[in-house]
């Protein structure tokens, strides 16, 4: 009898604990802005609704936004997301997940292609530097910035071009070193070549909003039918512009990590 309830006693240990993984207080998500952005513009809502369900939220400013101009590579934007999701492990999160807007959700795809996730929230990604838009708006400022790197020159500041759909071309100041590093269309903003390099056990929820730019429309398809195959992932498309697409979504986001957690 007493190895019965022990046993009982175990089971009910055990079912507190599976609902505890599940709680709103259990999952952390890191969040990203777009290019030349911030934590307190178009992704603010998205975290503070986040926030409001429970969740527990790293809202960071990343290398593009507009007061950092690419000031490290890559490599040093990941560590940056490693050490904000390490931050909500020490709050209690114990399921994991990272969300980008526009420039973050083509980065969120590409760090969920090398690192180990519960999921990557992909909001209306851009800025691929594969596109021929892309190539065409910054192909000379890529090639200026190499003829710097190889005079030299890689680590001095230099005026170089950016584009963004809404603003058009405009000048970012950092070091050719970096510039190659984020514009290389090889590179880690590729992001035809980060969606077919994601973990197939890596569930993504890909944010299309039905009024986003005519480019980025159009590649939806395309783009959500080249994710590996995971039965958790999904394509969202709500009623909202490029910009509106982050609030429009929380709702949807923190179903959807609820669900992928339990």
């Amino acid at each position: 009898m007493l190895r019965f309830f022990s046993k009982l006693a175990a089971m009910f240990l055990f079912a507190g604990a599976a609902v505890a993984q599940t709680t709103p207080q259990a999952v952390g998500v890191v969040v990203m802005h777009g290019k030349g952005g911030s934590p307190t513009k178009f992704v603010a809502e998205l975290a503070s609704g986040l926030e409001a369900k429970g969740h527990l939220v790293a809202n960071i400013e990343m290398p593009w936004s507009g007061n950092r101009n690419y000031d490290v590579d890559p490599a040093a934007a990941e560590a940056e997301v490693d050490a904000a999701l390490d931050r909500l492990r020490v709050k209690g999160a114990n399921r994991l997940f990272v969300a980008g807007h526009s420039q973050g959700g083509t980065f969120a795809l590409y760090y969920g292609s090398k690192h180990a996730v519960d999921g990557i929230i992909s909001i209306a990604p851009g800025a691929s530097t594969a596109s021929q838009v892309v190539r065409e708006k910054l192909g000379g400022t890529l090639e200026e910035a190499r003829k710097l790197v190889a005079a030299g020159k890689g680590g001095e500041t230099a005026r170089l071009q950016d584009f963004e759909g809404a603003k058009g071309t405009y000048v970012v100041v950092c070091k050719p070193d970096n510039y190659v590093s984020w514009f290389d269309p090889d590179g880690a903003m590729n992001l035809t070549k980060s969606i077919r390099a994601m973990r197939p056990g890596t569930p993504v929820l890909l944010v299309v909003p039905k009024n986003d730019y005519p480019g980025l429309l159009k590649a939806r398809q395309a783009n959500f039918d080249a994710l590996p195959r995971n039965p958790l992932t999904k394509l969202y498309e709500p009623d909202a512009t490029h910009t509106g697409a982050p609030a429009a979504s929380h709702e949807e986001i923190s179903r959807w990590m609820m669900e992928v957690a339990r």
